[in-house]
């Protein structure tokens, strides 16, 4: 199970629980307080993440869903208290995408998979949050806060998570680098723009992405945010316009 997870430490209450293996490279977030947990996403569904935050905590653990995308919620199923943004609380009920193209998606790229992990038998995890979240929403866990931050554009109810105290980032498929993604139907270019645009003003300390690279400086933000800028002042933020290449990452419009 662990052979699958790469478990690392943030700080003494904040673990990364990454999939490296994958080509998505997914991170998952553990914040650990007095009362409870908080798990940022759980994932690709392809192994038990349950026996990773088991293995961290026995605290009680609130699923708090970035956005609802096949590699964000696989492992929601193994939880009970899970919270979602309004907005994407619909798709935990009727994912948008077919399993076929969920399933092509995850074999994009040959990758070892787990030994126990059958294709034939992975599903999208459906099912009701038991919280709807909606922006400048306070979550609090005991000493810990999270602001909820709600950054449309990758999907309608996409969301950042905003820790002041300690300047910590959770920005999903907002900020990272690679691809960010703004061409599939489901998503609004020019709603990704404007979350980039709002979350710049934040004193940020340490991003923390959904994918890929982890050392990432929080200069990244406004370098995004620039990047969607000069695509707007082109005017080419619309759909079909192709792949836009800046020096540490890309827009796929």
């Amino acid at each position: 199970m662990h052979d699958w997870f790469t478990i690392e430490k943030i700080d003494s209450e904040t673990w990364v629980i990454s999939e490296y293996k994958h080509w998505e490279q997914t991170h998952c977030y553990l914040l650990i307080d007095s009362k409870q947990a908080v798990l940022i996403d759980t994932g690709l569904g392809v192994s038990n993440i349950k026996q990773v935050i088991d293995s961290l905590t026995e605290l009680p653990v609130l699923v708090v869903t970035t956005h609802v995308h096949w590699d964000h919620i696989g492992g929601h199923g193994f939880f009970d208290d899970i919270a979602v943004h309004e907005a994407d609380a619909e798709w935990l009920n009727h994912f948008p995408v077919s399993l076929s193209v969920v399933k092509s998606n995850l074999l994009k790229r040959s990758c070892d998979f787990p030994k126990d992990f059958d294709i034939d038998n992975y599903q999208v995890f459906q099912g009701k949050p038991t919280r709807l979240l909606k922006d400048g929403d306070i979550i609090d866990f005991g000493n810990r806060q999270l602001m909820v931050i709600h950054t449309p554009g990758h999907s309608p109810g996409h969301i950042c998570l905003y820790e002041p105290e300690r300047g910590y980032f959770f920005s999903g498929d907002l900020i990272y680098k690679g691809c960010l993604d703004a061409f599939y139907p489901s998503t609004n270019p020019a709603d990704f723009m404007r979350s980039v645009h709002r979350i710049r003003a934040l004193h940020v300390w340490r991003l923390l992405p959904g994918h890929h690279a982890l050392d990432v400086s929080a200069d990244l933000i406004s370098e995004v945010d620039d990047g969607f800028r000069s695509i707007d002042k082109q005017g080419k933020l619309k759909q079909g316009n192709g792949i836009f290449q800046f020096k540490n990452f890309s827009i796929h419009i």
